[in-house]
């Protein structure tokens, strides 16, 4: 009996002994760093193919501000890259259609920086499935996409999410793209998916990240800009901000597409968006305490001034001189220089020469077309194939569709509506404008996007700017002479994201329900845009560009003064 009542005193000390030294054994807490790029655009190397100039942001800088952080942060270190990588630069372009028996340099970049985790983005779609899927093979990370659905399987195209494990911290990765891409790719370029819309999405992913994988820290990656953009009755292109309001349980989200900078916290959720083209990075510093998430900080790191790293440079060597050789190919000649700044101040050469293309390659009634990039310019002498990447930024098809007078016109009001203020007295602006918000490289001082920006060819017309939105633009007549009608019908040539109902301005603009618009479709190009302006310029050998000089803003008394102001405010020229 004696005996007994010793043991279990002995048995009493030691467990109150092992429940004392646990009380007081010091809780674990690891540090977690989180690294993200977004929107890429093909800036891997310290070299601007398209421009032949040295290029600020670039991914060998990026190597060299990721080496140190590992070096730092050992495997604490997670690397995201959150897409529109596989589109931007004649690097991408010349790995995704014409050396296509190499493995992509999107997919090389990702690799030799031994990223995570990787999304889509818009752009990442817009290059079709043969580019995508063999991009997604030949990374070494998942990609990741939680609202991307294939439709023969009802599950996730991709992954949807991905699960690390760092010093017994649980760390999960969810992945989101816009759904908009219908408003702007054709189906065949997303065939077999659809895209869910975001809050929901995330609300479900969260719940099952949180409780059936047991994550201590959820990290959202999406391509999907703040707010804003299309807007419908049943998504938002740009739905980060409604993700962090109404969803629980994200501790940070990357994300990206907006192209804008922003760092902000929503009811506890940590926001970082890095804008664009490898310039900076967005990083957060988690601090987790026995499972559980005691600090957080964010930055966007400037990673311009991060020295170049050599070793990345030799890696890439070879493709880097593969990439120079195909961009130094002269394909003809210009006699004059034409610059795209000209476009926003009425009928200009440099955009009225790919008028002329899509009028020639399609025999159309009308063109319309935009000025894709700011400012840059196609200078007189030889052209080089790099120098198509600055006539044409991006992979667009050619379509036409079939148009009423009236939806023509109705569609140029909403473009200069987004493009022209409308004038009350002599001394205002004649271009629509906003301050320029920091990092925000897609507006440019506009107050809307100017790839939306478009005029028309085939047609001659007055943009009147003292007139209220709806009722600017009147149609005169067909440049040939011919009567313009409201109520016939006509063929339009434009671009295929705006004849897929990119930028609204079928939709809003001319009316036409976005359900309606494949049935408009006459026409889609094989090839994209780009591909056949090189064929116009080989085949013509020679080009002397011209204006059309088919519109112009009205009154001149007005216009004429405004259009000097605006423009050196805009350019300083």
């Amino acid at each position: 009996m004696y005996l007994c009542s010793m043991k279990k005193i002995f048995v009493f000390i030691l467990g109150f002994m092992s429940l004392t030294t646990l009380m007081a054994k010091p809780s674990k807490s690891v540090t977690l760093r989180i690294v993200e790029t977004s929107d890429v655009h093909g800036a891997f190397f310290p070299y601007d193919f398209t421009e032949r100039c040295p290029m600020s942001g670039t991914m060998a800088r990026v190597s060299s501000y990721i080496k140190r952080q590992r070096k730092e942060m050992g495997d604490r270190l997670i690397l995201l890259e959150n897409g529109d990588i596989l589109q931007g630069q004649p690097t991408c372009y010349y790995t995704n259609f014409v050396a296509t028996d190499k493995p992509n340099i999107a997919a090389e970049v990702v690799n030799y920086l031994k990223y995570d985790a990787q999304t889509f983005g818009n752009h990442d779609v817009e290059v079709g499935h043969k580019v995508y899927d063999k991009w997604i093979k030949e990374l070494d990370c998942p990609t990741l996409g939680a609202n991307i659905i294939d439709l023969k399987s009802g599950k996730p195209y991709v992954e949807p999410y991905l699960m690390l494990e760092r010093e017994g911290v649980r760390i999960a990765i969810l992945g989101m793209l816009t759904p908009a891409i219908p408003n702007w790719l054709h189906q065949n370029l997303w065939s077999g998916m659809r895209f869910e819309e975001m809050v929901s999405c995330a609300r479900k992913w969260v719940k099952i990240l949180r409780k059936q994988e047991k994550a201590d820290v959820v990290i959202g990656l999406f391509h999907s800009g703040w707010d804003g953009g299309i807007v419908t009755d049943s998504y938002d292109e740009d739905a980060t901000k409604k993700v962090a309001e109404q969803v629980e349980g994200l501790d940070v989200i990357f994300f990206g597409h907006d192209h804008s900078e922003r760092k902000v916290a929503i009811n506890g959720t940590l926001c970082l968006d890095p804008a664009s083209n490898a310039k900076k990075v967005a990083c957060a510093t988690i601090q987790v305490s026995d499972g559980k998430v005691v600090s957080k900080k964010g930055e966007l790191i400037d990673v311009t001034k991060e020295d170049i790293d050599e070793d990345f440079m030799r890696h890439f060597q070879p493709q880097i001189d593969a990439i120079k050789a195909f961009v130094e190919r002269k394909i003809g000649t210009f006699s004059e220089t034409m610059y795209s700044r000209d476009a926003f101040f009425g009928s200009a050469a440099f955009v009225d020469f790919i008028h002329d293309l899509q009028l020639e390659h399609t025999k159309a009634d009308v063109s319309f077309t935009a000025p894709l990039i700011f400012d840059t310019d196609i200078k007189a002498g030889p052209v080089y194939m790099s120098d198509m990447f600055k006539l044409y930024r991006f992979e667009n098809g050619i379509y036409v569709l079939r148009m009423t007078g009236k939806e023509i016109r109705q569609h140029l009001e909403l473009s200069y509506d987004q493009w022209v203020n409308t004038m009350k007295n002599p001394d205002d602006h004649i271009m629509l404008l906003a301050p320029k918000a920091p990092g925000d490289n897609q507006r440019e001082g506009f107050k809307n996007f100017t790839f939306n920006f478009d005029s028309a060819a085939g047609i001659d017309y007055v943009v009147d700017v003292t007139k209220p939105d709806g009722v600017k633009v009147q149609i005169l007549q067909f440049s040939d002479g011919r009567p313009f009608s409201e109520d016939a019908w006509y063929r339009v040539v434009m671009n295929s994201y705006r004849g897929n109902g990119g930028g609204e301005l079928l939709v809003r603009g001319a009316g036409i329900p976005w359900d309606s618009i494949p049935q408009r479709i006459e026409y889609m190009s094989d090839r994209d845009q780009r591909y056949y302006l090189t064929q116009k310029i080989e085949r013509e050998g020679t080009i002397t560009p011209r204006a059309h000089n088919n519109w112009r803003f009205t009154p001149d008394a007005w216009a004429k003064p405004a259009i000097e102001r605006d423009r050196k405010l805009l350019f300083g020229k």
